[in-house]
């Protein structure tokens, strides 16, 4: 027993040492702004979830250096649903599967702005016109966007946003003119990983769209959706990408099952492992706003006000594209009580 007891013992020593070694650099490269590379991720992510606390002791000190107490809000509106042709594995608007989503068409500009001014009146920062399908094309809705632009121009102090998809470089520097100031567009996952959940479209075309915007001068928003299947490897690789891309903010996402789509069964995530998402970005990414959207009550459940500690500096507030989230109150209370507050729309 003794003997089994030493080997035990330096077994686990080996492993705090190796944990305290890759939290002591992620501290420091946080700290200085550069971020964990690729390879230092990967070590990051070995360390297994009971050691959380250790890790999320890290990404607070980062956060909090470089972003401060302030969150930002962001809320959307599902201005089109449904009706698309890609066929995302995880996604409740694809044609492809039955999953009983409502569906219409673009919706009239006053409908826009009247959901911009609801969320500007509980704490909203930014505000996102969300339409499903590869693109919008069509005349007709281009013009209600750009109507909707002016009016929340003269009716709101918001930062104006949009995911429109796959859109072409002439189309987004019309919405820019019309005062579109951000654009949103995710690559969802790593490109090695990308196959296995959309085979309508290539990894290469979401990349575009997003050196586009970055040229045009728009604040790009870009992230991905966690839970997929995809392991650790791909994780750091989307995150990568993304700090290699420039992007201004990162949406986390993660998946909360729809029926009727290829991933309805998928049970890929923890509560600790979500937080650990995050603290990855955040390493990755030390500067970079850190947005959790879609998923965060029905991954994160009860540990939802940790997603400041694991490094998110930002959070959707209100509803997301085809399901409820938390009441914005209750958001905004958990913000109070933990010492942090909305920032405001410069």
């Amino acid at each position: 027993f003794p003997v089994l007891f030493k080997t035990v013992e330096k077994s686990d020593n080996r492993r705090i040492n190796m944990n305290n070694d890759i939290l002591t650099l992620a501290l420091e490269k946080g700290l200085s702004g550069e971020g964990l590379n690729p390879a230092e991720a990967l070590r990051l992510s070995a360390i297994p979830e009971e050691a959380i606390y250790e890790l999320l002791a890290v990404s607070e000190q980062v956060r909090r250096r470089h972003l401060g107490v302030e969150v930002n809000l962001c809320s959307i509106v599902n201005a089109k649903s449904g009706l698309c042709k890609e066929d995302c594995s995880f996604c409740a608007q694809s044609v492809k599967y039955s999953t009983g989503v409502t569906e219409y068409q673009m919706s009239e500009p006053g409908k826009i702005v009247g959901a911009a001014i609801e969320a500007a009146a509980f704490g909203a920062r930014e505000f996102s016109i969300v339409t499903s399908g590869t693109a919008i094309e069509k005349e007709r809705d281009i013009a209600a966007l750009t109507s909707a632009l002016a009016s929340m121009k003269e009716s709101v102090e918001m930062e104006r946003c949009a995911s429109l998809g796959i859109l072409s470089k002439e189309t987004l520097k019309k919405l820019k003119d019309s005062g579109l100031e951000s654009y949103h567009h995710n690559l969802e996952t790593g490109r090695s990983f990308f196959p296995n959940i959309c085979t309508t479209h290539e990894y290469d075309r979401d990349v575009e769209v997003v050196r586009t915007a970055k040229e045009l001068g728009f604040h790009v928003c870009s992230g991905g959706i966690f839970g997929l299947g995809e392991g650790w490897d791909v994780r750091v690789e989307l995150f990568a990408t993304l700090k290699e891309l420039g992007a201004d903010s990162v949406p986390i996402n993660f998946l909360n099952p729809r029926p009727g789509t290829p991933l309805e069964k998928a049970q890929n995530l923890t509560p600790l492992g979500c937080l650990k998402i995050i603290a990855l970005g955040r390493l990755m990414l030390p500067k970079t706003d850190i947005v959790i959207c879609g998923g965060r009550q029905t991954n994160l459940r009860d540990l939802q006000p940790l997603i400041f500690a694991a490094g998110a500096n930002g959070m959707m507030i209100g509803n997301y594209l085809t399901t409820p989230g938390r009441e914005p109150n209750d958001d905004l209370r958990m913000l109070a009580d933990l010492g942090l507050r909305p920032r405001g729309y410069k």
